[in-house]
């Protein structure tokens, strides 16, 4: 079986290829951010990634699995405490997506691929003075874990937003449920964020942007047209936004072909709102989410 960690380019911007058996995943030392993922080569993907991405210093990639951090979306929607922790030039979704990050470990062995990954923000970042070091730590086997750490280095408590921002890949949208959300509390984001109870599993006939909070630690999303189901197990969130832009909003964004709304889903894991971080000195917590596919529908 072959497990291997090789150096890549992709279009300028550097990177690894992982390779665990049929399992293969890319991930770019911009940002941090894994570009795809598969886990039998053979089959379609389970991240998704845009076939029209641009691959541009200072911007992220469309598609994968961008890292938003130490805020989510705009900083004007955060808490007022994350909100404090920022100076001027607060860009979407944070800055750790646009950032070079560290190799810090890596090693390949029968039990699985491991690659770790590091922000050192120990000296603080434009628009966010502040000393913290986030890692990502990547082990690619018979199933996906990523898991997200922080650590505070303040002397005074940290107010932090993330989430990984998950591009799922399916069959087509309109054939895809999401399992789990049944009871949840969301946000309604496309008509003033109004508070509202999830109703059974979500499905797609429109656009899509929802803040969930409450959400328990397996999530899967049901794929019929391609007759497989994802899971998503977490650790350390119980917050996850729900978002496909549909028709309309698809032909405004960048690196996103007319019709890519089709084959992509995000949900993307996080700690935001009420769940966002609260870190005393010195102190630590991971973000962990686990993917696997079966196919028993």
């Amino acid at each position: 079986m072959q497990q291997t960690i090789t150096a890549m380019d992709f279009s300028g911007l550097p990177g690894w290829r992982l390779r665990f058996g049929s399992a293969q995943l890319d991930i770019c030392q911009q940002g941090g951010q894994i570009l795809s993922y598969f886990a039998d080569i053979e089959q379609p993907p389970l991240i998704w990634l845009s076939d029209c991405a641009e691959y541009l210093r200072g911007q992220g990639v469309r598609g994968g699995v961008p890292v938003c951090w130490p805020w989510f979306g705009d900083i004007q929607r955060n808490p007022l405490a994350v909100q404090k922790m920022t100076t001027v030039g607060a860009p979407f979704h944070g800055l750790a997506r646009t950032l070079d990050w560290q190799l810090i470990h890596s090693s390949a062995a029968k039990n699985g691929v491991q690659l770790s990954l590091q922000l050192d923000a120990s000296q603080g970042l434009s628009a966010w003075p502040h000393a913290a070091i986030l890692q990502l730590h990547i082990e690619l086997g018979e199933r996906l874990t990523i898991r997200l750490d922080n650590h505070n280095l303040c002397s005074e408590p940290l107010a932090i937003s993330q989430a990984l921002h998950t591009y799922f890949a399916v069959s087509d949208i309109r054939k895809v449920t999401v399992q789990g959300l049944a009871g949840c509390p969301y946000h309604e984001t496309l008509e003033q964020w109004q508070p509202r109870e999830q109703i059974g599993d979500l499905s797609f006939s429109g656009e899509t942007d929802r803040v969930y909070l409450d959400v328990p630690t397996h999530l899967q999303i049901v794929d019929q047209g391609w007759q497989r189901r994802i899971h998503l197990r977490t650790q350390g969130s119980e917050s996850a936004i729900v978002w496909n832009p549909w028709i309309a909003k698809a032909q405004m964004l960048s690196g996103f072909s007319n019709d890519a709304w089709q084959q992509m889903l995000c949900i993307e894991n996080a700690n935001v709102l009420a769940d966002h971080l609260l870190l005393a000195p010195n102190q630590r917590h991971s973000l962990t989410l686990e993917l696997s596919c079966s196919t028993e529908l």
